[in-house]
């Protein structure tokens, strides 16, 4: 019999179990409840880490000013642009997503920010995944309250999934908080550990609650994990998706999605664009890899019948300066672009004017639109959520985006 005094001498992993969350209760025996609220639909969320260059992503390509600031680095009409609207076009590394966008299935949101920007990259990205004004410190993500206010009548709640080893603070509500793990599988494994799986069968209380807690948080985790690994082998992808981490993540998370899992938020990450030095051939085949990842993704969505209830949101914690540096690279900047993906998009193709390059602020893009005014449509028409009960109440949805 494992004691608890060895049960926590492993307490170093059992540690990474407590950000499971506890609403996740006995799932291998009762379904979770449906979306009704949210009218069966989902939200992918996909972070561009570092800094994505939003100028040599959505290109204006025929704007003089964007290649006075950059000499070298700028995209030109004979490197295989690929040209949308409004006197715009996209990296030539792109292709699969201008499938997509001649699909109707993209949505392009130009100079996203927000007032009073940050520079630095933990401090803008908190303010993403928070959704809070740039002097507002918050220790809740936006998605995470949402889980709190969607599961808050709720027995079992509903659940956000982090196709990745940690938990952003997006996810991180006061009472519900997603659940990380890279797949179902090593989930499963990792709760099948010796000791754990012994501890998470302790019954009898203690009398230390901390300790209490933790047995009881690890009962719930095995028996998540063998809820979701069971669930996962409903539907296994046929779709040929690149060999990258990204990639991978994105089929995880269509092969949960068509398996019929009732969770209402993914989170995923593509990282390093943080192109200070030698940018266009990092970018692009950063930007490759996304624009391939989510086609692959899209279409596996649409062979399973789910794409019309998915709503897919990319965004970075900033762009990059309009001017180009001495590195042949962009320092960093302030608004950038966002894309929608799906398939009932509201407004396919680009939905707001180019940036404005005659009008900087310093040198860099001034914000057209609050980034907290798409997560507040998202919320409230997306959704089916109380917009300002998870944001601030002087957020207003932007009418008609999805």
């Amino acid at each position: 019999m494992t004691s608890r005094r060895d049960f926590l001498k492993t307490s170093a992993l059992a540690s990474t179990l407590l950000f499971v969350p506890r609403f996740l209760h006995k799932l291998d025996a009762q379904a979770l409840p449906a979306l009704q609220d949210a009218g069966g639909r989902r939200l992918v969320v996909v972070q561009l880490g570092g800094g994505n260059d939003g100028l040599n992503t959505i290109v204006p390509y025929r704007n003089d000013l964007y290649y006075n600031a950059r000499p070298t680095l700028a995209l030109r009409e004979t490197s295989g642009l690929l040209t949308l609207e409004k006197d715009l076009a996209l990296n030539p590394h792109m292709s699969a997503l201008k499938g997509l966008y001649d699909q109707g299935r993209v949505t392009v949101l130009n100079s996203v920010g927000y007032p009073n920007p940050d520079r630095s990259h933990f401090r803008s990205m908190d303010i993403w995944h928070t959704g809070s004004a740039a002097d507002e410190y918050l220790a809740t993500g936006w998605l995470g309250r949402y889980l709190d206010a969607a599961c808050a009548g709720c027995a079992t709640g509903h659940t956000g999934i982090e196709v990745d080893d940690t938990l952003s603070l997006a996810m991180k509500g006061a009472q519900r908080k997603g659940l990380a793990l890279k797949n179902p599988q090593k989930l499963r494994d990792l709760t099948r550990n010796r000791l754990l799986s012994a501890a998470s069968r302790e019954s009898a209380a203690t009398g230390l609650g901390e300790l209490d807690y933790l047995y009881k948080t690890l009962a719930e985790t095995a028996s998540s994990a063998d809820y979701l690994f069971e669930k996962s082998k409903v539907y296994q992808s046929k779709v040929a998706y690149p060999q990258t981490d990204f990639a991978k993540s994105l089929k995880t998370t269509a092969e949960l999605i068509n398996s019929g899992l009732d969770t209402r938020v993914y989170y995923t990450a593509l990282s390093g664009f943080d192109t200070h030095v030698r940018q266009q051939e990092q970018q692009g085949k950063l930007l490759q890899d996304l624009s391939e990842g989510l086609a692959a993704f899209v279409d596996d969505l649409q062979r399973g019948g789910n794409l019309d209830s998915t709503l897919v949101l990319v965004f970075s914690e900033f762009g990059r300066r309009v001017s180009q540096n001495a590195s042949n690279g962009t320092d960093h900047g302030t608004a950038n672009n966002v894309l929608l993906l799906g398939g009932k998009l509201c407004q396919p193709g680009v939905a707001n004017a180019a940036p404005d390059l005659a009008n900087l602020d310093a040198g860099d893009l001034r914000y057209q639109l609050d980034f907290r005014s798409i997560y507040a449509s998202i919320l409230h028409d997306w959704l089916g959520a109380d917009n300002q009960l998870i944001l601030s109440r002087d957020v207003a949805p932007l009418p008609g985006l999805v």
